[in-house]
């Protein structure tokens, strides 16, 4: 007789996932009964980014009146009172304390060039990898993993901060991550 389990999908997500980061922490996929499920995933187009748990959730910066970050499509990042449809972010797990944060209407990756200037950007760089520190205040700071010391920032009129030109200790670097 078969039996014929229901699971929810995302509780099959959480299970691969899990899955697939114990396989990749074990070392290199080289048993020949990995699926070629397992095979694309490994050798997917931007890397490795795509590993483990993303979470939906739109930053909510309080600054000025409070702002929500947004990822337009002509790849400008700013502040906006009102949650709309380019303020939802993807906010993936690259390494231990270091995310990539994806707009997932624009489809463009928040990034920090060397001069502390946010962009928009179509591809999985370096520059797109940020550092989620905890702050005291349960708010997150983001760190550019390149360029230390240079936060993600927004004016008190939403305007993006040069990250060098901000520190942790600022309000306007404080991001608290919303559903």
């Amino acid at each position: 007789v078969a039996v014929h389990l229901r699971v929810p999908l995302c509780c099959l997500s959480l299970f691969i996932s899990s899955k697939r980061q114990s396989t990749q922490s074990d070392g290199p996929l080289v048993q020949a009964s990995s699926s070629s499920w397992d095979k694309r995933e490994v050798t997917s187009r931007d890397g490795e980014y795509l590993l483990g748990i993303k979470r939906l959730r739109r930053l909510y910066c309080n600054v000025g009146i409070g702002f929500h970050i947004q990822v337009l499509p002509n790849g400008k990042i700013t502040g906006v009172h009102n949650e709309n449809r380019y303020t939802l972010l993807e906010i993936s797990p690259v390494d231990k304390g270091v995310v990539t944060l994806f707009g997932l209407r624009s489809r463009l990756f928040i990034a920090m060039n060397g001069k502390g200037k946010l962009y928009g950007s179509g591809h999985y760089s370096d520059e797109c990898n940020f550092k989620e520190n905890l702050l005291a205040n349960n708010y997150n700071a983001y760190e550019s993993a390149v360029y230390p010391s240079m936060y993600i920032g927004l004016s008190k009129t939403g305007k993006t901060k040069r990250g060098n030109r901000v520190t942790p200790t600022m309000t306007m670097t404080h991001f608290l991550p919303r559903i």
